[in-house]
């Protein structure tokens, strides 16, 4: 008894001590959150971020800190988020890798890598990730016309006999880079849902997600790069997303066919807009049917099926015409919005998009991995130099020119396609009819003519200045064809039509990608804030 009287004082020294720094402490909490709160609604008044996709850290949710030592969250294991792990992983940096779902994806797009994307891909150091998933050489395109074609070959004499473009199913690509991901020590790859992003004092520090087994978790890092795709639910945090779906790709899967032309990539201009085919596997040719506007015929009432077959089957060259009908017929019919997107970000501290989250063009020119790959290359030395991702200020520099310094590749990918996909759909307008026969018989005259839009298509030469020519050169072409031999007040009236025709689809596009930003990037402030390379 004298023990347990002996004890007592401390034990009530300490109750009563730990209540009172409960109390300052639940003070403490409810003040920095009023701050906090008011914060964000200041924030929210200027930037208009909506508030679901950003979780406050004093928001007084219970949860497990997860992922402590983190350099880099990766939000998506597609073909930028994978192969932006494997790139970071490379260069010594603790990368956790969140991916919504990690079987192989079932796409019908993101199945041709140009070769100016396998360039980067070997700069990447991850050419082997298309080796043994039976992908296909690729050296140009086939045009088609009213019955005429053309070839369009990629200009590669100066590069290693390996280069060229790169056909191939794009869940086999992405698994096998996953594959190579989870090997790596200082990479964890975990399947989950991101569900916000966490922000303190206006800057980005990590994300809360849900993983396979439902539990609420966070981790944090100096930085997070969201590239979850087409679908993320992120990007309203940290762009401003523009999204226009001029049209829709059906897609089926050929069997056992031959292309006219081995190793090319074949485009019909077709009425009312474009078919594509392209070897996807040594048996498989991928075709994908153009379809304008935002709907397609609804598959199960045959309505799509009968569109496909009386509408386009007539245009199909013939070598191909049989394998597109049985193909038809067997009904694994898909369908997929194209979505155009120019990169219109929030400079946010502490995160960045990448990939079809941030940045989406037309997929005729297949021109989006190789976008993404390239900005990983940009972003890769950007912070080569920066040993410490947790110097905030460093950090948030230089990545500020992360935006300017892609720019000059990117706008020239997406205006090419944009105006491309534009030019080549057919339309009731008689100056765009122009335009469109003028682009092919221009792409065939060869020469500089055909190699040089093709360099810009493949990524082999991604000059802004490059591509305006280029396509006022097709209008004065077109122009020219008007007026020669005898011109008339119609065919005149009809040239000045083309040329303003030419100039509505190209400056526009211009203009959202950025005049100063992707012809000037040099006169920007941000261009010269990148760190020396070492």
């Amino acid at each position: 008894m004298a023990g347990m009287v002996a004890v007592d004082p401390y034990v009530l020294l300490t109750f009563f001590a730990s209540l009172l720094g409960f109390l300052v402490l639940s003070v403490l909490r409810r003040r920095n959150y009023s701050k906090a709160k008011s914060k964000a609604q200041n924030n929210n008044n200027t930037t208009n971020v909506p508030e679901k996709s950003i979780n406050r850290f004093d928001d007084g949710e219970v949860s497990l800190v997860h992922g402590s030592g983190t350099d880099v969250i990766v939000v998506g294991a597609g073909v930028a988020g994978g192969a932006l792990a494997l790139t970071l992983a490379k260069e010594g940096r603790h990368v956790h890798v969140i991916e919504r779902d990690l079987t192989e994806p079932d796409r019908i797009v993101g199945e041709l890598l140009q070769p100016g994307g396998y360039l980067k891909l070997i700069e990447l150091g991850l050419e082997d990730c298309v080796e043994e998933i039976d992908a296909q050489r690729v050296v140009g395109y086939a045009l088609f016309k009213d019955g005429k074609n053309t070839l369009l070959t990629y200009p590669l004499e100066q590069f290693h006999s390996n280069v060229a473009g790169k056909s191939f199913h794009n869940g086999r690509f992405i698994q096998k880079m996953r594959e190579k991901v989870a090997k790596l020590p200082n990479v964890q790859l975990e399947q989950g849902t991101v569900t916000s992003l966490l922000e303190e004092n206006g800057a980005i520090k990590g994300v809360q997600y849900k993983p396979k087994d439902g539990r609420e978790l966070k981790v944090y890092a100096p930085l997070t790069i969201v590239c979850d795709g087409c679908f993320s639910n992120l990007r309203r945090t940290l762009c401003k997303p523009q999204v226009e779906v001029p049209s829709c790709f059906v897609g089926l899967i050929l069997q056992n066919c031959k292309l006219p032309f081995a190793n090319h990539g074949h485009v019909i201009l077709g009425d009312p807009s474009l078919i594509l085919f392209y070897q996807i596997s040594s048996t498989e040719v991928r075709c994908l049917v153009d379809v304008p506007g935002q709907r397609v015929p609804p598959i199960a009432n045959g309505a799509l099926a009968n569109y496909l077959k009386n509408v386009v089957g007539p245009q199909v060259p013939r070598e191909l015409y049989d394998a597109f009908i049985a193909a038809i017929d067997k009904g694994n019919i898909r369908i997929m919005p194209n979505r155009s997107m120019p990169a219109s970000p929030h400079p946010t501290p502490g995160a960045l998009l990448l990939g079809d989250a941030f940045n989406m063009r037309h997929p005729l020119t297949g021109g989006g991995m190789t976008v993404a790959l390239s900005d990983i290359v940009v972003l890769r030395d950007l912070l080569k130099p920066l040993h410490d991702l947790h110097d905030a200020a460093s950090l948030c520099t230089y990545l500020e020119s992360f935006h300017t310094l892609r720019k000059p590749v990117a706008s020239t990918i997406n205006t090419l396609a944009g105006a491309l996909y534009k030019v080549f759909s057919a339309s009731l307008d008689e100056a765009r009819t122009e335009m469109r026969q003028a682009c092919f018989d221009y792409l065939s005259l060869g020469g500089v003519c055909s190699t040089g839009p093709v360099a810009l298509l493949s990524g082999l030469n991604p000059r802004p200045l490059s591509l305006v020519f280029h396509f006022f050169s097709v209008a004065v072409y077109g122009v020219g064809r008007l007026l020669l031999p005898f011109p008339s007040l119609k065919r005149i009236w009809l040239g000045a039509r083309l040329l303003w025709s030419a100039s509505g689809i190209i400056f526009p596009i211009i203009k959202a990608e950025g005049v100063r930003q992707t012809f000037f990037p040099a006169t920007i402030p941000t261009y010269h804030r990148a760190p020396p390379a070492e």
